[in-house]
């Protein structure tokens, strides 16, 4: 099987300082995975990696034939400027982008395709409503919405459940359930050890480096999330990019 994602010895960080080191492996299309580990264990670094926000220190991110047109990315909404003024209805039709263009008319079609996304989240009615006013819930349904309309192949989703009712998160998690049974390859960080477990068979435990990464049941020891944590806490956040051994190749 050709693989979604491929990993080489990566390295991803900021002003040549590593905030993920050596990250080999693979992610196999069709894949529901969960990126979890402490704050600061370079979870968004490595999805903005993925997404091409960031280019590597080191080592390569191989996308086996995908472009960024295959790509779907929910970012934290800490990342979304509330008071930029647009609707939800125009927010969500950022998602046509890669399929009509910036400058792209708007037609019936593709204004139904938003009315249907935003049903299918549970914003009817909310069409006109400035993104400024919406709760922590309803901007992660109208992000959801948007990543709908994006019909990506791989789909990066960085704390899609954070800070959100348990009702709109039941509602999100039973759409990354679809997306997962469509066969699209799904990756989410996580902070809910107990969704994990329940929602994702396999897991990468992340702490600067690769801890652990497989099956979600062993992954998720007591052991391991100790590890990481002490890992995290050790980290130089000034030590220049590369300068820690290759660790040994982690593979789904």
């Amino acid at each position: 099987m050709s693989m979604a994602l491929q990993f080489r010895d990566v390295t991803l960080g900021y002003d040549r300082h590593p905030a993920v080191h050596h990250l080999s492996g693979e992610i196999v299309p069709g894949a529901l995975i969960a990126i979890v580990g402490p704050n600061g264990a370079g979870k968004s670094t490595l999805f903005r990696g993925i997404v091409g926000i960031l280019k590597p220190l080191a080592g390569s991110i191989g996308l086996s034939g995908l472009d960024a047109r295959d790509i779907a990315y929910l970012p934290q909404t800490v990342d979304i400027d509330r008071s930029f003024p647009i609707s939800v209805f125009d927010f969500v039709g950022t998602g046509l982008w890669r399929s009509t263009g910036l400058f792209g008319g708007m037609g019936k079609g593709a204004r139904d395709r938003i009315a249907q996304a935003l049903a299918a989240v549970g914003l009817n009615g909310f069409e006109n409503r400035s993104i400024g006013t919406l709760s922590g819930g309803q901007m992660q349904r109208m992000l959801f919405a948007r990543v709908l309309l994006q019909n990506a192949r791989v789909i990066v989703l960085d704390e899609p459940f954070n800070a959100i009712d348990a009702k709109t998160s039941a509602d999100l998690l039973a759409l990354v359930r679809r997306w997962h049974s469509e066969k699209r390859t799904v990756l989410a960080a996580l902070h809910d050890m107990d969704l994990v477990r329940a929602n994702f068979p396999d897991t990468l435990l992340l702490a600067r480096t690769p801890v652990a990464w497989g099956a979600t049941a062993q992954v998720l020891t007591a052991e391991n999330l100790l590890e990481a944590r002490r890992m995290c806490e050790a980290f130089d956040d000034s030590a220049a990019a590369c300068a820690v051994d290759a660790m040994p190749s982690q593979a789904a």
